[in-house]
């Protein structure tokens, strides 16, 4: 009667080396790539550009696949299943390819977020090719007189002003030329729509607002 000996049953290690190569022969789609784990790798693309004398980590496709155990690996320890695999934070993942340094140069630098004038924290959406855009109320940006920057300075970002609804109504990579220039045909327009709202004559010294009811400007 011949024996029948169970198979051993593979290490963890064992698995995740096989998952590995899973990945690498299916490619990195099948991993769970949030919007928040996509706009960091878009960040390092970016920052390889836009700031060329540091070290940014290559994330192109192959050189992600190349690099699996380096960035991926130390995330997956208690993962056994595809599924599991699938619940992976990628956005945590990436980081790992980053020395303390990189990382917080990278937030300085080429931040998640902009703070505008109100206090408002808002989300910057970088692109492979186009420039980063910031989409916030026009309201919110009163009290500042031209476009902000990113990259020490090097990269304006591109403003999408929107209404009191959030509809677009402007995109400038200029915004001391809008306030001086085409602001006053927005300004006679929102004037009528959203006469609730504040629309000053010099919105580049004006004081920013959340709020909807008119309101008196400080003194300078």
């Amino acid at each position: 009667m011949v024996n029948v000996q169970p198979l051993a049953k593979p290490s963890e290690e064992e698995l995740h080396q096989a998952m590995l190569n899973g990945i690498r022969d299916k490619g990195l789609n099948v991993l769970n790539w949030t919007p928040e784990a996509e706009q960091l790798r878009l960040r390092l693309h970016c920052a390889a550009k836009w700031l060329p004398e540091q070290p940014w980590p290559a994330v192109d496709d192959a050189s992600l696949l190349a690099s699996l155990e380096s960035w991926l690996l130390p995330q997956m320890q208690g993962v056994h299943s595809l599924r599991a695999l699938k619940t992976l934070n990628l956005h945590n993942a990436l980081q790992n390819l980053l020395p303390w340094s990189l990382r917080q140069q990278l937030d300085s630098e080429l931040p998640a977020h902009y703070t505008v004038p109100t206090g408002s924290r808002i989300a910057i959406r970088y692109h492979d090719e186009n420039p980063p855009v910031l989409a916030v109320r026009m309201q919110e940006m009163f009290g500042e007189a031209t476009t902000p920057t990113i990259a020490q300075g090097r990269v304006a970002l591109v403003l999408e002003l929107l209404s009191p609804a959030q509809r677009p109504l402007q995109i400038t990579r200029d915004l001391s030329a809008f306030w001086q220039g085409a602001y006053r045909d927005v300004q006679k327009e929102m004037k009528g729509r959203y006469p609730k709202h504040v629309w000053p004559d010099d919105p580049a010294n004006a004081a920013p607002t959340r709020r909807t009811k008119k309101y008196s400007s400080p003194e300078n």
